[in-house]
């Protein structure tokens, strides 16, 4: 969910091309609120761990059919509800452990409720993670590598990844083009979201590629200089 209008995600995810090191990234627009959800994976061993699955699980899981990926773990950002509705679907039709950082425990354990406010419509209960996210942990993708870095602020257990390797960052709802993620939620905190930006994505080089959660793709260097709510240029 973005502050101002970034959480519209009109311009959909943007589904990027093989990294330099032939990492793939799929990008796929889900779900009422046009959240981003990504398949990332090694381009030489296709193994996949799909981030965010926010809605739509046979699509996410055709497109990994399609490309011949093969799903072995969920990796979320956080646990707002329009970030994981597809974790269930996803977890029954390949078996992939589900993992988040368990600062967002009490977060998705509200997902029905949160889906009733906002959506007014049902559904099940979220079983606990299998398995829990932390900072500086480095996630394995076959040859691949994705660094958590913990980003409160937006949700108390927001985390990102970080391809180093590919100069990539899957952000969230940190960091998007031209605004930030909301910070009127329930355990949401301004202060400590402008926190995390500046700390764990700010000090990335300048042409790292910020894939958001919703909206479009967008640099780390172009943020840096005209983000009015982060930006050295304001």
């Amino acid at each position: 969910m973005a502050q101002a209008n970034a959480e519209t995600g009109s311009a959909g995810a943007a589904p990027a091309p093989s990294a330099p090191n032939h990492a793939i990234v799929k990008g796929l627009t889900v779900g009422l609120l046009q959240e981003n959800c990504y398949l990332f994976a090694c381009g030489r061993t296709h193994s996949a761990v799909v981030i965010d699955p926010g809605d739509n699980a046979r699509g996410i899981l055709r497109t990994a059919q399609q490309s011949g990926l093969h799903i072995e773990a969920i990796i979320n950002t956080h646990a707002h509800f329009d970030h994981v509705m597809a974790v269930a679907g996803i977890k029954a039709a390949t078996g992939a452990p589900f993992h988040l950082h368990a600062a967002d425990l009490p977060i998705l354990r509200e997902l029905p409720e949160r889906v009733r406010l906002w959506l007014d419509t049902e559904i099940d209960p979220l079983d606990d993670p299998d398995g829990y996210l932390e900072h500086g942990q480095i996630i394995h993708v076959g040859d691949e590598e994705l660094e958590v870095r913990f980003t409160p602020g937006h949700a108390p257990g927001h985390v990102v990844f970080v391809h180093h390797a590919g100069r990539q960052v899957f952000a969230g709802d940190t960091l998007f083009q031209g605004s930030i993620g909301r910070y009127d939620l329930p355990g949401a905190d301004r202060d400590t979201l402008l926190q995390s930006i500046r700390e764990q994505l700010l000090t990335l080089p300048d042409d790292y590629v910020v894939y958001p959660g919703h909206g479009p793709a967008t640099e780390i260097g172009f943020e840096r200089q005209n983000n009015p709510y982060v930006g050295e240029g304001q």
